[in-house]
Formats: C-alpha cells, structure tokens, sequence
C-alpha cells in the first residue's frame, strides 16, 4: 500500500510590490507632515552703515537686566509685572512724534550671563507697553 504524501503548499509573500508601497508610503508622510519653523524675534534691524540720530538723554529710557533676573529701569529696581505700565507712563510723559509715534526709546542692556527667558520677557513687555524705538544695546564684558 501506497501512501500517497501530501506536498505542503509553500506559502509565499510576493515581494515585488513592496516597493512601490513604501515608496508609496514615503510620499503620502512627506506630504502630510508639516514642519514647524522658528520664527525668532520679530525685529526690524537697521541698515548697515545706516545714519546715526542723536538722542537727548531725556527721551531714553535704559532697562539693565543682570544674571539674577534683576530689572532695573533708569536706575531703579522694578519688578518684571510693573515694566509694562512704566514704560507706558514713560511713553506718555515724553509724548509723540508728528507721525503719532512714541518718542521715548527704551534702551536694553544685559549681561553676558543672563537668562534668555529673562530677557525675553523683558522684551515682550517693552512692545506690550506700545514702545516702538527699541535699543538693544551690547552686554558688558
């Protein structure tokens, strides 16, 4: 008596499309995925070489920040929530140009160890306080 072996089916994966739907896959993420871009901080910077306007010391207001987030606005200590309504008082007390700008320019200085986030939200509450003349000046060495 024969026994009659039964063959087992090979089960195969056809590979010859795989490519095509990875290469398929690979676009539809490429597409789909959106990358988000730093914008920075939004400043207009002047022309190199640009002309130099003299500044009476009286319209200039100087914000120094030192390493321990310490604000002082002409000389004084102030806290990080009172710079916004300083420099708006400021703003009022020196006026407007005849195109409705403020005069007053608000000069800011740090040191070199100074934490950014400090800086940056002394520079946030400058531009909330409606200040458009924004010096930032060079940290001491």
């Amino acid at each position: 008596m024969l026994v009659n072996k039964k063959r087992k089916k090979v089960t195969e994966i056809y590979t010859s499309s795989m490519a095509d739907i990875a290469f398929l896959l690979l676009i539809f993420f490429l597409v789909t995925t959106t990358i988000d871009m730093d914008k920075g901080i939004n400043l207009t910077l002047p022309e190199k070489g640009g002309e130099q306007v003299k500044i009476k010391k009286g319209n200039i207001a100087n914000l120094l920040v030192n390493e321990a987030g310490q604000v002082l606005l002409d000389d004084e200590p102030i806290d990080m929530s009172q710079i916004q309504n300083a420099i708006q008082e400021k703003i009022k007390d020196k006026g407007f140009d005849k195109d409705g700008k403020p005069i007053l320019v608000v000069s800011i200085k740090t040191a070199r160890d100074t934490d950014y986030d400090t800086y940056i939200q002394v520079l946030d509450n400058v531009k909330m306080a409606g200040a458009t003349k924004i010096s930032i000046a060079e940290p001491e060495q």
